[in-house]
């Protein structure tokens, strides 16, 4: 039984103002997506297209205990505060949306650099996204994003 790993990389991106963002990714440029959880073919049907909504989401192949992690650099602007999280169907595509390991965090000078780690169940059927939101009056960019699962298959489960 081994892992099932998908890394996901993207550059510079504009986080608007307002709620809670998917942070998008690229297809075909991931350092490592070698079981298919990030295609442009999506599970449930839909072709999705970089920098949809969709292109945020990891597809787990399996039902698993899996180990999440993210990695997000805000470029220095007007905020007081960044605000991350991870969640279970963030488009309400399947199981309706469940977020978890939401932090904030008050502002040091200069950029903001975060690394964050999370453990969860999760399942086929729901996709998993990063989600992140600040509150500057403007737009921010993000600079370098990150976003990787890690997760072995249950064996009792289908």
């Amino acid at each position: 039984m081994g892992d099932y790993v998908c890394s996901l990389l993207a550059g510079e991106q504009t986080i608007p103002v307002g709620d809670y963002y998917i942070v998008r990714f690229p297809y075909g440029s991931e350092p490592y997506d070698a079981h298919g959880m990030h295609q442009p073919a999506q599970p449930d049907g839909p072709m999705s297209a970089y920098p949809d909504a969709r292109s945020g989401l990891i597809w787990p192949k399996h039902d698993g205990w899996a180990h999440l992690y993210a990695l997000m650099y805000w470029e220095a602007e007007d905020y007081t505060e960044l605000r991350d999280r991870f969640v279970r169907d963030p488009l309400n595509l399947s199981t309706g949306y469940d977020s978890t390991c939401t932090e904030d965090r008050a502002i040091t000078p200069g950029g903001q650099y975060i690394a964050k780690a999370w453990a969860m169940f999760v399942h086929p059927e729901t996709p998993i996204a990063l989600m992140v939101r600040h509150n500057a009056p403007t737009s921010v960019k993000l600079t370098l994003a990150e976003f990787k699962i890690s997760y072995q298959r249950d064996p009792v489960l289908p």
